[in-house]
């Protein structure tokens, strides 16, 4: 617009200027001189400023569309160390670094062994291999559900790019070896209990995400093998352990803690039902993706909502039935210190089931984010039953 107004503009002056008798060219310099144009050339260079932003942002949009990469001018990676630790799943790893002391103090004869050097020795030592092995099957589970991962949680490490399917196969690997390694380095503190944990946890998370068997693909099958890691595997496994390592019962094994010790079963039983919680609600936000690649969970086949309110009422009615048993325990306690313990218990276990019920009552079933805090929030009373643990006598 600007250009055509200065062309009928020359072509104006040049023809008055040759009526009036002199050099048009010099009719159109003083005429130029005239014009308001310095008001203009602050707005025309603004304007080209702004293209030349949208010109380079649609050569960064186009670059990404074409190749999938993205220059390091457009997108700063985080450092290694932090995209490894949102690849461990913090929430997961958590969970195993506090159920070792807590079942250790449980395996204790008494609150005066559970304080010992050999103790602390024992928790350390199983600790290393085991949040290794915690790594190894959730870095496995993403590095097979990329594209899943790419809908559900695009936020993970690869899915958002941050990581490399190959650096995240290296540290999966990597993690693997050195975990079982670790179990059996040491006679002494290698113990059956500790390795029933490694190998049991490793071989089923390699089968709930890993081809030809893939378990998560079966919703009874992909529970099982949560069920199974968080109930059985771990607690009973680290109880036999901490007996075995840390309080001088070298003939303690997994079958002989889980058939002789009642507090190794029923902490079993509680974290096994917790863990049916745990296994069904994790779909519940991630129906989207799961029916896009054909995983039919039990979110997929019967629906969100009635998931939902059934894990929900499952894990308030847990809580409910351990309270009331420990307000009973308490009056029958042949102390006062027990007597306080199993109390601490009870009112513990009757305020997590009133969080349960309370902090679903806004959510809406089929809002994935909305899911998906609930879903942390049953992480975080996870973390303060094993908290809680050490008191369950």
């Amino acid at each position: 617009m600007l250009k055509t107004k200065l062309l009928i503009l020359s072509s104006l002056v040049y023809t008055w200027g040759g009526v009036a008798g002199f050099s048009p060219l010099h009719g159109l310099q003083q005429g130029l001189r005239k014009l308001p144009l310095k008001p203009i050339v602050p707005k025309i260079q603004k304007h080209q400023a702004k293209q030349s932003s949208l010109a380079k942002r649609s050569r960064r949009v186009l670059e990404v569309a074409t190749t999938g990469i993205q220059s390091d001018e457009a997108v700063k990676k985080p450092p290694f160390p932090i995209v490894l630790w949102r690849f461990t799943r913090p929430h997961t790893l958590i969970g195993s670094a506090l159920a070792i002391p807590a079942i250790h103090v449980l395996a204790a004869p008494s609150y005066d062994a559970a304080f010992s050097v050999s103790t602390l020795i024992s928790m350390l030592y199983a600790m290393a291999p085991s949040l290794l092995m915690n790594l190894y099957i959730t870095g496995l589970n993403q590095i097979t559900d990329v594209e899943i991962d790419k809908i559900n949680k695009p936020n993970l490490p690869i899915a958002s790019g941050d990581l490399s399917e190959r650096n995240a196969t290296i540290v999966v690997l990597l993690a693997l070896f050195a975990s079982l390694w670790m179990g059996v380095a040491n006679p002494l503190l290698g113990s059956q209990g500790l390795n029933v944990a490694l190998w049991g946890s490793g071989i089923l998370g390699t089968m709930y995400s890993l081809e030809p068997f893939r378990l998560k693909r079966f919703p009874a099958l992909a529970a099982f093998c949560i069920v199974a890691v968080r109930g059985t595997i771990i607690n009973a496994g680290f109880f036999a352990h901490a007996q075995a390592a840390a309080y001088g019962n070298t003939g303690a094994t997994v079958l002989n803690c889980l058939l002789t010790d009642s507090k190794c079963l029923l902490s079993s039983l509680f974290f096994g039902v917790f863990g049916i919680v745990i296994a069904l609600m994790k779909d519940v936000p991630d129906v989207t993706g799961d029916k896009i690649s054909n995983i039919r969970t039990f979110s997929v086949r019967v629906g969100q909502k009635r998931v939902f309110h059934t894990m929900r009422r499952l894990l308030t009615l847990l809580f409910l039935t351990v309270s009331a048993g420990f307000f009973k325990g308490a009056f029958a306690a042949q102390s006062m210190l027990l007597g306080a313990c199993r109390l601490v218990v009870g009112l513990s276990s009757l305020a997590a089931a009133f969080s349960v019920r309370d902090e679903a009552a806004t959510v809406n079933p089929e809002s994935s984010s909305e899911v998906y805090g609930y879903y942390m929030h049953l992480w975080k009373l996870f973390y303060l039953c094993y908290l809680a643990l050490p008191f369950a006598r």
